[in-house]
């Protein structure tokens, strides 16, 4: 999640998406294997289910049928290489192996990033679709060129998937995501308990946001503003601040130091994600912020960001098995190449474009709220950063009291 970086090109139509989820499925449960139904075209479709994901892509190779009866190219773009670090460390390998394991072959499919760039991005959709892509899996840097892509690749006859970010105003087939709403209620609920814990008698809070023109922030101050609503209501805790937001780690730092310096009551952050929360967690440190004195928060588990957390100076921070997501999205692209219908089983929700007031078909896969107490079972065990990293030098001490082990 996640989050954009300095657009070129194209502007965003900013807006906000209801979420509607239905039949939420387990999101990490290995189950007994697949089975075969009719789909829309005839014939036997091999049937996939969120609860079948897991991190040893072994559910990839039930869908091998599908690669023989589908035509085309499956392209893959994603957005950027600064706002989160998941695109090239992890989305980018992930989805390759997920459409290998699939049955495509290397000359089958594409993952390419969009550095930014609105118009690369465009660029490389066109490219793609030139070059023989029946399927795009996207993750728009907004929903301004999401739309621009969706409707060139429509009018093309190719089927596009949104990955992690909705295109407001698109016309996608599908979309994969995390539950966004969710993933901004941990935030606030893990704030709010840290917060009691750390002993912080009446937070003052800057609440801090992602770029406006992502759906995907705006979906998670949804999620955190509406738990930090009745603290503020009741007087508990006072809203001090609350900058236009962004996903550029030194612009957010220049709006929390603005914030800051008017406003020297402020004893706590709610924070949108651990890129944005390190230059300010980093700034705090230099102003002699004790650790366990206030509070802040993050998403994508990030290495800085999970050893700010053992460090006591993050509070937790919202983690997301990207496998599974990349494994969602790989299984729509070949069942939308092979031009037959996915299994209900999969589709486990559907997610409204409140610009089209169209409900769109997702997959909509379930968020974790990570500490210390649970840093082991979750990202440790699924090897999302490795324990030996993780780790290293002043960190040794609080990860074995966490029982982190390499």
């Amino acid at each position: 999640m996640f989050s954009v970086s300095k657009r070129v090109g194209l502007t965003a139509l900013a807006g906000s998406a209801a979420l509607v989820v239905a039949a939420c499925g387990s999101s990490g449960t290995p189950s007994s294997g697949s089975s075969s139904s009719s789909g829309s075209t005839g014939g036997s479709v091999p049937q996939l289910s969120v609860s079948s994901l897991n991190n040893t892509f072994s559910a990839m190779t039930a869908l091998k049928p599908l690669a023989s009866r589908g035509k085309g190219n499956v392209a893959v773009i994603l957005p950027d290489t600064v706002s989160s670090t998941r695109y090239v460390e992890f989305d980018a390998p992930y989805l390759k192996e997920a459409l290998s394991k699939a049955g495509l072959s290397a000359s089958q499919y594409t993952v390419q990033n969009a550095l930014g760039s609105d118009a690369t991005e465009f660029s490389d959709a066109q490219t793609a679709i030139t070059k023989g892509a029946s399927v795009l899996i996207m993750d728009p840097l907004d929903s301004g060129v999401g739309a621009h892509i969706e409707s060139y690749a429509k009018s093309h006859g190719v089927a596009v998937i949104d990955y992690d970010r909705l295109t407001l105003g698109g016309n996608r087939k599908y979309y994969v995501s995390f539950n966004n709403v969710l993933v901004g209620t941990k935030i606030g609920q893990g704030f709010v308990t840290c917060a009691a814990a750390w002993g912080v008698k009446k937070p003052q809070v800057i609440v801090m946001k992602g770029a406006p023109t992502d759906n995907n922030a705006t979906l998670f101050a949804q999620g955190y503003d509406a738990v930090l609503k009745p603290f503020f209501s009741s007087g508990k805790y006072v809203d001090v601040a609350n900058p236009a937001g962004t996903w550029d780690p030194p612009t957010a730092l220049s709006e929390f130091q603005q914030s800051f310096t008017a406003h020297k009551n402020i004893n706590s952050a709610l924070l949108p994600n651990d890129e944005n929360a390190a230059p300010i967690i980093h700034y705090l440190q230099n102003q002699g912020v004790k650790a366990k004195t206030f509070p802040t928060t993050g998403q994508d588990a990030t290495l800085t960001g999970l050893q700010n957390i053992l460090s006591g100076y993050q509070c937790g921070t919202v983690y997301k098995p990207i496998y599974l997501e990349a494994q969602a999205a790989a299984a729509l692209a070949m069942y939308a190449r092979a031009s037959v219908t996915p299994p209900a089983s999969l589709l486990n929700g559907t997610t409204m474009d409140t610009q089209t007031k169209t409900s769109v078909a997702s997959v909509l896969l379930t968020p974790e709220w990570v500490t210390p107490t649970n840093m082991n079972s979750t990202v440790i065990a699924d090897k999302f950063v490795p324990a030996s990293q993780l780790c290293s030098g002043k960190y040794a001490a609080a990860c074995k009291a966490a029982g982190i082990s390499g």
